[in-house]
């Protein structure tokens, strides 16, 4: 197997055409759906639910449908002895196989014009929107987001295919340069070559989507590497890419225990790039180890690692109360809690700490928690036992930590990983539930002494992901002094926009990728210039 030294990304493409040879719009995100209003997407997300039957996924190398004995099963969190889906589970042969199969198909698809590639973003894009209550019906089967959490990851996933597409155009026209008399100069984005993209769970259409895409859009190869907790959703986005048009090798699905085949492509010198979203803890593993030079190796790895967060919502004396605690309920229980960008820490200062602690008890509790394929719920189960017992053990220490003012329990009489929405108060900024990820519906209030005091506690953290002020007077210092990523004024720290939101941290919540941002997609490339003598 030959690895070329260097490719062309592509051609000059202004302005963008379709390939029906219109011009393509200016991007705009999705819509979500309003299943309140919409009796038709009601009845069509309720027609999907009923109709989904349990998924075989095969491993897919260079296009071949390669099934295993050894399988890993995915079941409903809402309902643990319903079955979603078996996926095949891959060994080291079977990883070394995608990664040779991925570079064995770089460079026909490397040299594959750029206008191409976009345009199978596109129709991606596309078959999304036609199969939109399929892949939500999957997503709240598999793990259990609620009727609005899976439309919105299905939303933002076709955003992904929409946005990188124009990019990939955009990059490979011609970019500025300052002249140079006598010379005619240009610069070129090449791609890496053929790589590892390991997808988390807990958004697993629309940021497995986004890593994809934009890797493929680039003009790179893929091994995707799926979580073992969501293969079935996984294997439908890679029916997609497939069918949309990406040749076969170009992307391989390899669902597998991260500790297996994960470490195996990590450390494999054939390896060029890791695009990574999960935990610090994994994140920065693979960054270590990705950091070795290998015999055979001719590269410094890339990675991208987004690696969670432990986020504030800092709330000042003159902000508006109702509307902090309505993005702080939202914020701190959408989806279980299971985000990067969930809001884990109220600070609030001294004058409006106890009506604001009222007011996101009072609308907790009034939370619906339920079986996600119920339009009604509002919350739903945790991921996995797994999840489980880590909320529940971290609900144990908070009982320590703090003032239990809300919840506190795993819900009974229910068979599947329900836990009820939980506050903490007068917690100290050193408690360990202040300080670690649960990544669960474990909210921690802290009280500060005034604004400053707010923001230094806010500072102190190992992760800088996303964060949101409340208040009017003193934006100006919020803006400049409240070290995170993504920073919201007056809204909830979660729900970023592909486009408007470029999203990535600071510190150990990665590696500030940017994603959905106009710097994302240039990770996935290599910049050449070419220097001309003209007479």
């Amino acid at each position: 197997m030959e690895i070329p030294n260097d490719l062309p990304a592509g051609l000059d493409a202004a302005p963008a055409l379709a390939e029906d040879g219109a011009v393509i719009s200016e991007f705009r995100n999705e819509p979500l759906t309003d299943f309140a209003r919409d009796d038709a997407a009601r009845r069509a997300q309720e027609e999907a639910l009923g109709a989904f039957r349990p998924v075989d996924c095969p491993l897919v190398l260079a296009g071949e449908r390669v099934p295993t004995r050894a399988k890993i099963l995915s079941f409903n969190p809402c309902a643990p002895s319903r079955l979603v889906g078996r996926a095949s589970r891959a060994g080291r042969a079977h990883a070394e196989r995608a990664l040779r199969a991925a570079w064995d198909a770089f460079p026909a698809w490397s040299r594959t014009p750029a206008e191409e590639r976009a345009e199978i973003l596109f129709r991606a894009a596309r078959l999304m929107r036609e199969r939109r209550w399929e892949l939500n019906a999957t997503m709240i089967l598999e793990v259990a987001k609620t009727w609005p959490e899976a439309d919105a990851d299905t939303a933002e996933a076709v955003d992904f295919c929409e946005y990188y597409g124009r990019e990939i155009l955009r990059l490979a026209g011609e970019q500025p340069l300052t002249p140079v008399p006598g010379e005619r100069n240009a610069l070129l984005y090449l791609p890496l070559g053929a790589g590892l993209v390991i997808s988390p769970w807990n958004f697993p259409c629309a940021i497995l989507t986004g890593m994809t895409a934009a890797a493929l859009g680039a003009g790179n190869t893929v091994v995707l590497k799926p979580s073992s907790l969501t293969p079935v959703i996984a294997f439908k986005v890679f029916e997609i890419f497939e069918k949309a048009g990406v040749p076969p090798g170009v992307l391989n699905y390899l669902p597998g225990p991260g500790g297996e085949v994960g470490d195996f492509l990590t450390d494999h010198p054939l390896t060029r790039f890791i695009s990574f979203t999960g935990s610090r803890d994994v994140g920065i593993r693979i960054y270590e180890r990705a950091a070795r030079v290998h015999p055979g190796q001719r590269w410094l790895k890339r990675v991208l690692a987004e690696m969670g967060g432990k986020d504030a919502i800092v709330v000042d004396e003159d902000a508006d109360l109702e509307q902090a605690a309505a993005g702080i309920t939202v914020s701190a229980f959408g989806f279980q809690g299971q985000k990067c960008s969930a809001c884990s820490r109220v600070v609030a200062v001294e004058p409006v700490y106890d009506r604001l602690l009222e007011e996101v008890r009072r609308r907790t509790q009034a939370l619906r928690v339920g079986d996600a394929a119920d339009p009604a719920s509002q919350m739903s189960a945790l991921a996995d036992e797994n999840q489980l017992r880590k909320v529940l053990r971290y609900i144990a220490l908070g009982r320590r930590e703090g003032r239990l003012v809300a919840g506190g329990r795993r819900i009974p009489g229910r068979e599947g990983w329900f836990v009820e929405p939980t506050i903490f108060a007068d917690v100290s900024p050193r408690a360990r539930i202040a300080r670690e990820e649960i990544f669960g519906p474990v909210l921690a209030f802290l009280r500060a002494r005034d604004f400053a005091h707010a923001l230094e506690i806010a500072n102190d953290s190992e992760y800088a992901l996303t964060g949101a002020f409340y208040g009017r007077a003193r934006i100006a210092e919020a803006r400049r002094e409240f070290h995170v990523g993504n920073l919201y004024i007056n809204r909830k720290c979660t729900g970023a926009l592909v486009g408007g939101h470029p999203f990535g941290g600071f510190n150990l919540s990665g590696t500030n990728a940017k994603a959905g941002g106009p710097d994302y997609l240039k990770l996935f490339l290599q910049a050449k210039v070419v220097s001309e003598k003209v007479s």
